[in-house]
């Protein structure tokens, strides 16, 4: 079990890295062994992150990627394929939210968030695809994308109603390409976290508000981000070769 999880060899992308889920995960592929590149707009922050995982022994490198933007998306691919290699695992993760409720929600913030949260995911996903079926052996079955999505896409959640629609709408896009590169040696899943301890989400918490969302959750606590680390590093790795179109709830039960 511990070869099947192990990712040396590897050379993953992942976007939204530059903080929250997207950095901890370039973090833990480059602790596994993979090769990691680190996407997303803001280059400063990669380039901190990628010199921290080199300097702990990590193979890492950054690279500017609009994921809403289709030659921005080829051409971060292009780069990393220069310097690492063939690409075979992609983390599709960035995303964003847009709070308001639907009578407030603007036009505007409502097609910003759905050209990130599932245009750049379709974008993301589907360049990676490329790449792997152009570079891999189908009968091998190693290509892994995990595209990651939100309890929320379950959940009936007032003041998140175009949030919630994209990770619903990222749920059936990854079971349709799971389906439509079944045989192309290409699994597709998507992670579905529930609500994590972060500054931000730490601090919205300890409100009176929060404290009452909080106490309505079977255990009354938030995950804590390192409990995705696990099931990230399977869904990567060997071991998950006969998993592809799953939705895996990782969310100490608050969807329930």
């Amino acid at each position: 079990m511990d070869q099947q999880l192990d990712l040396n060899g590897r050379v993953a992308i992942v976007t939204g890295a530059s903080s929250g889920l997207g950095a901890r995960f370039a973090q833990v592929l480059a602790a596994a062994g993979a090769k990691v590149a680190l996407a997303a707009r803001r280059l400063d922050k990669l380039e901190e992150l990628t010199a921290t995982i080199n300097a702990n022994g990590g193979e890492a490198m950054a690279v500017e990627m609009d994921v809403a933007d289709e030659t921005a998306v080829i051409a971060a691919y292009d780069a990393v394929e220069e310097q690492f290699g063939a690409i075979d695992t992609v983390i599709a993760n960035a995303g964003r939210n847009a709070d308001g409720s639907c009578l407030e929600l603007s036009v505007e913030d409502f097609d910003g968030l759905i050209a990130v949260n599932l245009r750049g995911v379709f974008l993301s996903a589907r360049e990676g695809a490329r790449r792997i079926i152009k570079h891999g052996d189908p009968k091998q079955r190693r290509g892994r994308i995990v595209i990651i999505s939100s309890i929320t896409s379950r959940m009936t959640t007032p003041g998140i109603s175009a949030y919630s629609a994209s990770k619903a709408a990222v749920n059936r896009l990854g079971k349709v390409m799971a389906r439509e590169l079944a045989r192309a040696g290409v699994n597709v899943n998507m992670l579905l976290p529930g609500y994590i301890e972060t500054d931000l989400t730490g601090a919205a918490f300890k409100t009176d508000a929060g404290q009452m969302f909080l106490k309505s959750f079977p255990r009354r606590r938030l995950v804590d981000l390192e409990e995705l680390d696990g099931m990230v590093t399977f869904l990567c790795s060997d071991a998950s070769s006969a998993v592809t179109g799953a939705e895996i709830v990782v969310d100490e039960g608050q969807s329930l």
